[in-house]
C-alpha cells in the first residue's frame, strides 16, 4: 500500500453547503478510517481547504475513491492534489520489525 497526501481546496463562498454536507462527509470519512484506508484527516486552520492522508493500492484507486465524498457530490472541492508521501519519522512510519 501507497500512502498519499490528499489535498482539498475548498469552492469559493461554498461554506453554507460544507456546513448542511459535513455530517455525511465526515461519516464518509469515519467509515474510510475503520477500513483502514483513511489514516487522518482535518481541515485547514483558515478554512480554505483540508488535509487527508489516505493508504491506497495506487492513485487511480484512491481517485475513484475521492470522488464518492458527499463533498466532490455537492461541489465543495474546487482543486484536489494528490501526492505519494513516504513517512519516515512518527506514528504514520512504518516500523521496523
Amino acid at each position: 500500500m501507497t500512502v498519499f497526501a490528499v489535498e482539498y481546496v475548498y469552492a469559493a463562498d461554498s461554506e453554507g453547503a460544507r456546513d448542511e454536507t459535513r455530517p455525511a462527509h465526515r461519516a464518509w470519512l469515519a467509515g474510510l478510517a475503520e477500513e483502514g484506508k483513511l489514516l487522518t484527516s482535518g481541515p485547514y486552520g483558515d478554512g480554505a481547504g483540508a488535509l487527508l492522508i489516505f493508504k491506497s493500492n495506487d492513485e487511480a484507486e484512491l481517485n475513484e475513491l475521492l470522488k464518492q465524498d458527499p463533498y466532490a457530490a455537492e461541489g465543495t472541492i474546487a482543486g484536489i492534489r494528490t501526492t505519494e508521501w513516504t513517512p519516515v519519522i512518527g506514528i504514520l512510519a512504518p516500523h521496523a520489525a
